[in-house]
């Protein structure tokens, strides 16, 4: 018993030494800032709070890189082994999930008459529509051609690709046989051997395992909300509008809409309010 007592004032001692270094360097809020919801006397919430802002502070090294192409202003951004989730929205609207291991190059600006980016490894979309700009993911396998939809695709090199829909329609070509099939929700298509067709898709939690461990780099508030509330039946947040251009680096890991509203209070210094199934979130008074 003397040990375990032992152990966890260890433990607590710890805590305590990193929940003073965030607030020594400024990663939390002043003690005076006036915060509705007091979620920082939470002993567990408070761990959780910290954990979050120090991945949120070391993703930053190895997660985006930005490279500057001769003639042509690109934006690679790449993910690595083991990491969560990475989150980027284009400059339409667009969303990309990006699992371990996989980047997407894309243009920091998107021509008037198309949206192209070149993916590798798996990833998520949600594109935004618009008919007179097509969303094209040029991959190693694959050309894909959207309006706007929702799906998951996977492209590991020499591994056989696939795209799963969950919304909407998506046109595949192959890249070495110019066979093209057009898939709908509920569909699968699937590329091996050389051979492309479609399938009735089996595994529909492809969908969601993307927000189980999930990063924000650098996103604007707004959109982190909007990712939130799609992903989201009973509780849905809602920001104040001059807060939306905010921008939020910050880390989830199976949170629930609750604790993600107070991790975001945490990170920028906003207050809390909740009403039935709607959690406000505005500047502190």
């Amino acid at each position: 018993m003397k040990s375990r007592e032992e152990k966890q004032q260890k433990t607590d001692k710890a805590w305590n030494e990193l929940y003073a270094r965030l607030e020594q360097d400024g990663l939390l809020p002043q003690a005076d800032a006036p915060v509705k919801q007091h979620f920082m006397q939470s002993v567990p919430l408070r761990w959780a709070a910290c954990i979050a802002l120090l991945l949120a502070g070391t993703v930053a090294a190895w997660f985006i890189k930005t490279n500057f192409y001769a003639g042509e202003d690109k934006l690679l951004l790449a993910n690595e082994k083991g990491k969560p989730t990475l989150v980027t929205t284009f400059e339409d609207g667009s969303i990309a999930y990006l699992s371990e291991q996989a980047s997407v190059e894309y243009p920091r600006h998107f021509a008037e008459d198309s949206r192209e980016i070149y993916l590798k490894g798996d990833a998520f979309f949600e594109v935004s529509s618009n008919k007179q700009r097509p969303f094209v993911i040029e991959t190693q396998q694959a050309r894909i051609e959207v309006v706007g939809t929702t799906f998951n695709v996977r492209s590991k090199d020499n591994e056989s690709f696939s795209l799963s829909v969950r919304t909407g329609k998506v046109k595949v070509t192959s890249k070495k046989s110019g066979e093209s099939v057009f898939v709908t929700a509920g569909q699968t298509a699937l590329l091996r051997d050389d051979q492309l067709r479609a399938l009735q898709t089996r595994d529909f939690d492809q969908f969601n395992r993307y927000l189980k461990f999930i990063h924000f780099k650098d996103q604007r508030l707004s959109n982190v909300v909007r990712i939130i509330n799609e992903n989201t039946d009973s509780i849905q947040l809602k920001i104040s509008p001059e807060l939306g251009d905010r921008l939020l680096t910050v880390t989830f890991h199976n949170d629930s809409p609750q604790t993600m509203a107070q991790l975001i209070c945490l990170a920028l210094n906003l207050e809390l309010t909740v009403q039935q199934n709607i959690i406000n979130i505005n500047q502190p008074k």
